[in-house]
């Protein structure tokens, strides 16, 4: 069994979350050649998966718990809130789980932030991204916070490889 990698990304909206995940995550996949999972959390329940009318939409619909599987992905539609264990479960086989948002998962976290810094999420980060827009001068980091370059996806990895939880 191969060694399974997890790390978490926060940070409040339109803080580049998304944006960096996806850099990571392409990185990962085609230069470090590694599967990778992700799991975001919609914390307002306002993602939309499906369009009215099709029949996944239609069966999702029901409150069922539904699978959409075709030759190229197996898409769940699921009704009940799942923990994080249950949810590693579904991805099988991967080598970095990459998470956005659930701020109090057990997992070693980025927190991502531009113009300024909520200092609320200092407990919580393990990792700080920011770019050129903050003045680390400006702010009290806690010693056991490492300052990265959002702009940097490399030494985003680099980090993430050498500090991410390793999952059963």
């Amino acid at each position: 069994m191969k060694k399974r990698l997890a790390v978490a990304f926060t940070g409040p909206s339109n803080s580049g979350k998304t944006t960096l995940i996806l850099k990571v995550a392409r990185k990962l996949i085609h230069e470090h050649h590694l599967e990778v999972a992700i799991v975001k959390n919609d914390p307002k329940d306002k993602a939309q998966f499906d369009v009215p009318g099709k029949d996944s939409y239609k069966f999702s619909d029901t409150g069922a718990e539904v699978v959409v599987t075709s030759p190229t992905r197996t898409t769940l539609f699921s009704q009940r809130h799942k923990e994080l264990d249950e949810i590693i479960a579904l991805f099988g086989e991967f080598d970095v789980l990459l998470v956005e948002g659930l701020k109090n998962l057990p997992l070693p976290r980025i927190s991502i932030f531009r113009d300024s810094i909520d200092t609320d999420y200092f407990p919580y980060m393990n990792a700080l991204a920011i770019d050129e827009t903050i003045s680390i001068a400006d702010y009290d980091f806690p010693n056991s916070i490492d300052i990265l370059d959002l702009n940097n996806a490399d030494t985003i990895i680099d980090w993430i490889l050498k500090n991410a939880k390793v999952l059963p």
